[in-house]
């Protein structure tokens, strides 16, 4: 799929917004309207190397299960995450958090995914109102991101690792 890019502003300083970003375990905070079953794959939730393991509620998804790693965390601008998920884990994620200044002190986060389907059928499945879907999706998860931080209240239990 060619990438999709969503962002919303901010109203919380950039260091703030990155420090909430770069640690996994906030993620399902704002995405759980879409994945779920969260659990890390370290104990360690903050930084490079830091990943977890999710379910994505997709329609017409038969194999949902998907992961992802940050690969790269550059205080306080970026963040890029690796992944793999489908049938096999055979579709490759690329998904990156960009954090730049905004007026007045807010932030404006700008997160970007795309996907590499391996198969012909994957490529068709994508194709069949999935740009749309990861769209609305993401741009709603920017929506509950800014209302976590603007708000300063967490939404929720926090992930767990697997298996523990």
């Amino acid at each position: 799929m060619d990438p999709v890019t969503v962002s919303i502003v901010v109203s919380a300083p950039r260091e703030q917004v990155f420090d909430y970003l770069q640690d996994i375990a906030n993620h399902p905070e704002f995405t759980d309207h879409y994945l779920v079953d969260w659990h890390l794959t370290r104990i360690d939730s903050v930084g490079a190397g830091a990943g977890a393991r999710f379910r994505v509620k997709a329609p017409v998804n038969r194999f949902s299960w998907g992961d992802v790693t940050f690969a790269e965390v550059h205080h306080p601008h970026k963040i890029v995450e690796i992944g793999r998920m489908g049938k096999n884990n055979r579709i490759r994620t690329l998904g990156v958090y960009e954090l730049d200044p905004a007026a007045g002190g807010s932030t404006r986060v700008r997160f970007t995914i795309q996907t590499r389907p391996a198969t012909l059928s994957d490529r068709l499945m994508e194709s069949v109102g999935g740009r749309g879907w990861v769209r609305r999706k993401n741009q709603r998860a920017m929506h509950r991101l800014r209302e976590i931080l603007e708000q300063g209240e967490a939404r929720g239990g926090r992930v767990t690792v697997a298996g523990g």
